[in-house]
């Protein structure tokens, strides 16, 4: 690699941690390419020298945060009863906690949005739809009986009633719930649902 080229990535990962810190200090709407080339020390029009675009900026910040959820669910899986009902509780558990350690950069994965007329770049797509292999592989130990696009609906599906509680819950309004409650409720809902669908399956199959 040249020394160009090599200047050049140092400067966009600066560019992509400084643009990190910022989003988790003042979140996306904090966000600011002129304090960003000011910080690493390049011209205002550089920053696009670095990156595409600032959607391109955000979610290479988001592939990071994506990242460290990744390992964060990783280390939930493997840290207690290897029972798919229980794992499937502690990665429930997992994300709710790092979204209460994360929240503006949890945030901004969910608040950003791409310009009507682009679309996801590829490596975006798969860095998101990689995370659901942890609810998807307890749920076909579950079910194995269903197809691999039913477990993908159910697996959309849990993840959605996770989420829509970590959402409220961390909401600091009215709606908020103390992150303990938060939890315990989040536990609960995740062994109610797993019930739920492990009683409906044995009737379809009776």
């Amino acid at each position: 690699m040249s020394k160009a080229l090599e200047r050049r990535e140092k400067q966009r990962g600066a560019l992509i941690e400084a643009a990190e810190r910022m989003i988790a200090a003042k979140g996306l709407a904090g966000l600011k390419t002129r304090d960003l080339a000011s910080e690493i020390g390049i011209a205002n029009g550089g920053v696009y020298n670095l990156v595409a675009d600032v959607d391109e900026l955000i979610l290479r910040v988001g592939s990071r945060t994506l990242a460290r959820l990744d390992a964060a669910l990783s280390n939930a899986e493997s840290a207690g009863d290897p029972s798919p009902r229980e794992a499937l509780v502690r990665i429930a558990i997992a994300y709710c906690d790092f979204a209460a350690e994360n929240l503006e950069l949890w945030r901004s994965l969910f608040e950003h949005r791409m310009e009507a007329d682009k679309e996801l770049p590829d490596w975006a797509v798969s860095d998101q739809m990689a995370l659901f292999r942890h609810i998807y592989m307890p749920l076909s130990a579950l079910f194995p009986r269903r197809s691999p696009e039913e477990l993908s609906v159910t697996a959309r599906s849990l993840f959605s009633a996770v989420h829509g509680m970590v959402a409220l819950g961390l909401e600091q309004k009215l709606v908020a719930v103390p992150l303990p409650a938060l939890r315990n409720e989040i536990a609960v809902l995740v062994r109610a649902a797993v019930e739920g669908l492990v009683a409906r399956e044995k009737i379809g199959s009776s």
